[in-house]
């Protein structure tokens, strides 16, 4: 190829390049078939070769060899599109192709210049691709040109200008192209006739293009303009979804009850774990350490008082608490006198320091409430009993690190420590009244919806056939105002419908019915359980069995409601820990729901939900260790 032509080269893939960056996958809902417009564009001609004998009445004294020019083409199309991938389009219309030769000097030392000025009626047929069914689109086919226009214009110094037409010009040439273009959508999406504007690049190379019967003049052209285009779709009826099965979905709708509190009693499971900061043996100052008077007259019991309420109404009050197991380990210890403890201190600068942190947190329980020193033991260990750091880890070491820089506490005895899944410290009960998340809300439950769909929406249908749609949504769970659905209305029944589009492009529909009505304000009562879990476990749940299964079980009446969502802290992959939250609530509901089936209980409702490291609906902060441990849960709420 010619010099000239590796530069047009170099500039046609720069074009295509730019028009694909600006690609994307988003198709029309409704694509027409047909396609008709008018397109505009600026031919930038390049002339490689020899031209001398212009005609039969002038062979000029000095060649003429490269050159270029701009000029204009302007064509009516029509587009042809089965599919939203292949295609066919035609261009007929006018084409420029003159230009300027590159000034010579004739023998006689005069300046010659030689000017064209050649046109063509061109037919142009191409098929068409768009990569993944997209707005950019490649064209190519090839192009037949046939003369029009063939004028020249020669000037030399010294001598009369020359203005005729070339000879030996052929009437049809045959060549091809290559480009590419956008479709940018300028109508919306449900207008039945679709207007686009749609910017291209094309190349026509050398090859087929040597305008005349004579001598070596060819000529290649990039062509930049812009394509109005308009179509317009058959009438159709909107086909009707079809329900795909779909492995992971499970749809359900609820209503949360308008502007009410939830008393609950509530039993906070306590760490026991005791976490020490960095370059520090003392007992962090965010423990709350007593004097040796005000543990005498500490209890328990003060604990259990309400505490002011956050967002969730839970993360202050738990955290009050449980930064009070030192005082909660000497009352129990003080008020159950055959009792004893091990504390277990753990440390990576080694087992001296360790067992420090152990005999810091025995002196502050010997010394202020009074316990005989015999009756604590003290170890000291590089890495804790159950560490979060696995060998071998390379990730976010510094938090897992500050969860393995602690003294855990153990004991034999059940006044002090409750085998619920590996050791915790008995819970605390309280009373509580934490704001219902849901309160006034209408709450979809899309289980797996983020693994499954590209988008869902909600479609609601009331009594009198009006129709309301909301979305589109991609989380597992959406919500919506009840004012908003009900709006003058007091109440409604509503036919409710989820309609999704998976990954693979199938449509997925799933239906439910809900009653609303504006309600007074009301205070349901119920009771909260947590289960907390070790660093990245799911299947610790099963050391729960007990549990669930003769404590929680047991206190869910026939027609309650039971809410059950699951946690993870920061620490790990996000999709990984919505997953791994998932799995830890929906283990939990099994064990309920086979001990209630047991029992005869079978109007019981269950609304499962893993929430993994959502912030926004997180229980606690993720700053320190501790949060990140109760983070690590699955809140059980049983509705009365």
């Amino acid at each position: 190829m010619f010099p000239t032509n590796k530069l047009i080269q170099r500039g046609v893939i720069g074009s295509l390049m730019i028009l694909l960056a600006h690609s994307t996958t988003q198709a029309q809902i409704q694509q027409p078939t047909w396609w008709f417009g008018l397109s505009g564009a600026a031919n930038t001609n390049f002339y490689d070769g020899t031209t001398q004998r212009l005609n039969d009445n002038l062979i000029v004294p000095k060649a003429f060899h490269k050159g270029n020019g701009v000029r204009p083409f302007g064509s009516l199309l029509i587009e042809y599109r089965p599919s939203k991938v292949w295609g066919g389009l035609l261009n007929v219309g006018y084409d420029g192709r003159g230009g300027k030769f590159d000034d010579v000097i004739a023998p006689c030392d005069c300046p010659a210049t030689l000017e064209t000025n050649t046109s063509y009626l061109t037919i142009e047929p191409s098929l068409r691709f768009s990569p993944g069914g997209g707005n950019f689109y490649l064209f190519g086919g090839p192009r037949v040109g046939i003369n029009m226009q063939k004028d020249f214009s020669y000037t030399q110094l010294k001598q009369p200008n020359t203005d005729a037409e070339l000879s030996e010009m052929r009437k049809t040439i045959i060549s091809a192209q290559i480009g590419a273009g956008y479709d940018i959508t300028l109508s919306s999406a449900e207008s039945r006739t679709q207007y686009v504007l749609s910017p291209f690049v094309s190349f026509h190379p050398y090859f087929g293009q040597d305008p005349r019967n004579i001598e070596s003049w060819s000529m290649s052209t990039l062509r930049t303009g812009v394509a109005f285009k308009f179509g317009r779709s058959k009438e159709v009826a909107a086909p009707a979804s079809v329900a795909v099965p779909v492995q992971g979905i499970t749809f359900a709708v609820r209503a949360g009850q308008a502007d009410s509190k939830l008393q609950l009693s509530e039993t906070l499971p306590l760490l026991n774990y005791v976490f020490f900061d960095e370059g520090s043996t003392a007992i962090p100052s965010r423990y709350v350490t007593l004097t040796k008077a005000q543990a005498t007259s500490f209890t328990e019991a003060q604990l259990q008082q309400e505490q002011s309420a956050n967002t969730t109404g839970r993360s202050a009050r738990q955290l009050n608490v449980y930064h009070n197991v030192l005082n909660i380990l000497g009352d129990r210890l003080k008020s159950n006198p055959g009792t004893a403890i091990q504390l277990s201190g753990a440390s990576a600068q080694g087992p001296a320091e360790g067992k420090v942190f152990a005999e810091t947190i025995k002196a502050y329980i010997v010394q202020n409430f009074g316990i005989d020193e015999s009756r604590i033991a003290t170890a000291g260990r590089t890495k804790p009993i159950n560490p979060s750091e696995q060998p071998g880890g390379t990730k976010e070491l510094d938090l897992l690190r500050a969860g393995d820089r602690r003294v855990d506490i153990q004991s034999s005895s059940s006044a002090l420590l409750m085998e619920v899944g590996g050791g915790m410290m008995k819970p605390v009960q309280m009373n509580a009244t934490p704001v219902d998340p849901h309160a006034g809300q209408v709450v979809f439950d899309v289980t797996g919806a983020e693994k499954v769909f590209n988008t869902y929406a909600i479609e609601m249908t009331d009594a009198a056939g009006k129709v309301q749609n909301y979305g589109p949504f991609t989380k597992d769970q959406a919500t919506v105002p009840i004012k908003t659905i009900l709006g003058n209305q007091t109440a409604g029944n509503y036919k409710v419908v989820m309609l999704g589009t998976s990954k693979s492009g199938l449509p997925v529909r799933k239906e439910s019915t809900l009653q609303l009505a504006s309600q007074p304000e009301i205070t349901p009562t119920g009771l909260r359980y947590s289960i907390l879990f070790d660093f990245n476990k799911a299947t610790t749940v099963s050391t729960y069995q007990d549990f669930l299964t003769k404590t929680v079980a047991p206190l869910i009446k026939d027609g309650s409601t039971v809410n059950i969502h699951g946690h993870t802290d920061v620490i790990g992959d996000e999709t990984y820990n919505a997953t791994l939250s998932q799995d830890r609530a929906k283990q939990a509901q099994t064990i309920l729901e086979r001990v209630l089936s047991q029992s005869g209980k079978s109007n019981v409702k269950f609304n499962t939900n893993g929430y993994g490291e959502d912030l926004s609906r997180a229980p606690f902060e993720n700053s320190l260790p501790e949060e990140r441990f109760y983070n690590r849960t699955v809140v059980i709420d049983i509705i009365q």
